[in-house]
Parts: structure tokens; sequence; C-alpha cells
């Protein structure tokens, strides 16, 4: 199976680059299943129902989030109803919506399972994600209950997230990172077969802070004096995501690359 994560879409130029890009990425390399972070994806805070409707018309199948997950009010309304729109799984069990989800793929009818969780290092205190993450795991097991598994771990620590990604090796098929916005260089497969890289990037205008316009980030940091709200950066954007092809067999990773598509960062595409 042929699976492509996108990585944290920031605003329009994340959402225009996402759904520009998506289509041709499936057809250019028979993708089966595509799953994008979207936390960032309205106006740089939160994600819309409209801006989900969007993503699944353009050939995403779920969408992952993170801190921000709340930051668009409508979502609380929807969140529930939608079984391919993902918040934390280790957010409290009272919380709306769910952390996990198995979809079939369109393209052969394979069910993957999705987990949604979210680091404590540096980030808002919530459940244990390594606990969590165990529990999903031990109810669903790679290769007889889905053909493949992927976690995003949103996270700041990039320590954190290769505890994480140990700690899954073998048990699923990729364990990958959101949230800093930049893509890390260590895309490699598990002594156990399980994908790895610690940051996916963001889909956006690189010509940015993390995605956002320089002058209000460089204030806050140069003057330490309130601000304005940070805003999207509008410029061109870049995709990032990372592509993985798994074993029919085990679900394990059998070939890993990160992929850039854009006018900024040096193009990798699979092979």
């Amino acid at each position: 199976m042929r699976i492509l994560f996108c990585g944290d879409i920031v605003g329009r130029s994340g959402r225009d680059v996402v759904v520009q890009e998506i289509p041709k990425l499936r057809e250019a390399y028979a993708i089966d299943f595509v799953i994008a972070n979207g936390e960032n994806a309205a106006h740089g805070f939160g994600i819309s129902a409209n801006i989900c409707k969007d993503l699944y018309a353009a050939g995403v199948d779920v969408i992952t989030t993170g801190n921000h997950v709340w930051d668009h009010k409508d979502i609380m309304a929807s969140i529930d109803q939608d079984k391919r729109l993902l918040r934390p799984l280790n957010y409290p069990a009272t919380a709306p919506g769910r952390g996990y989800t198995l979809i079939n793929t369109t393209t052969n009818n394979q069910p993957v399972l999705v987990m949604n969780a979210m680091g404590r290092l540096f980030m808002d205190p919530l459940d244990d994600p390594f606990r969590a993450v165990d529990e999903v795991l031990a109810r669903h097991p790679l290769g007889q209950a889905a053909a493949a598994i992927i976690l995003d771990f949103h996270g700041e620590a990039s320590s954190e997230k290769m505890v994480m990604g140990h700690f899954c090796d073998g048990r699923v098929s990729l364990v990958v990172g959101t949230h800093t916005h930049i893509p890390t260089a260590d895309a490699q497969i598990l002594s156990k077969g399980t994908g790895y890289q610690t940051d996916a990037g963001m889909c956006g205008d690189y010509d940015s802070v993390i995605g956002m316009e320089k002058d209000v980030p460089i204030m806050r940091m140069t003057r330490k004096t309130p601000t304005a709200r940070m805003k999207p950066a509008q410029g061109p954007g870049t995709f990032c995501g990372t592509f993985i092809e798994t074993d029919d067999q085990t679900g394990l990773t059998v070939r890993i690359k990160a992929v850039r598509v854009g006018p900024r960062l040096e193009q990798s595409l699979p092979d």
C-alpha cells in the first residue's frame, strides 16, 4: 500500500498547495491513502467544517489536528459526526470527537487505522500519550485489524517524538511528527519495520516564521512587548509530507521518502 502524509497545513497558501498537489501526487505515484494535518488550516489557527470538505474533495482521506483543534469554534458542532476528522486521542474522554479512526481505502478496500496523539513536553498538559496509543494498538493489531496503521504524533520535542517512534516500532506502519513545521532529514525505517520522520514539515509559505508573516514574530522575540495577532504568510506555498510504501502481508514499511514540492525548498519526490 502507498500512503502519503501531508504536514501541517498553514493558512490559504497551505490549503492551495495541498488542493493543487494532492490529485497530481495520487495519480503520479498510485497513492492509496492520504492523511493531512489540518490544525492550522483556518487562517493559521484551527480548521472549519468547510475547509474539511475542500480537503476531502481534493483527495485527503483523513484529517488530523493538534493543540489548535478547537480554535475555530464551528468545529465543535461537527467533529462528533465527522469520522474522518481527528483530535488527539489523549485529550480527556469527555472531549468531543475521536482520536483514531479506521477507514477503508477507495483503491483496494483495505482498512487503514489512523491515530492522532499529542506530546506533553513543552505542550499543554494532557493524558499520557504512550498509554493512550498502547491501548488502541492492543485492540487493533497491525496486519489483522488494519492493513496499515499511521500515527500523527503532534509534539514540540524531537526526543519525545523519537521515543514514540521506538515505542511503536514493529506495531505501526508509520510514526510521523507534526507541530514544529520544519521538515526533518531523518526519514527512515526503524529496526522492526516502522517508518519514522521526526517532523513532516508544513504545507505553506516558507518565506515566513513557521508559516506566519515575519514581522510580528520578530517583534515578539526582539522587543518582548505585546504585538498584534500573527497572520499566515500569503506567498506561494510549498508542499511537505512523508510517503511510505508498506508490505501487503505485514503492514510494515518497506520504503519511505520525504516529499517536498514548491518554490523554496529542495524538491524531493518518491523514486
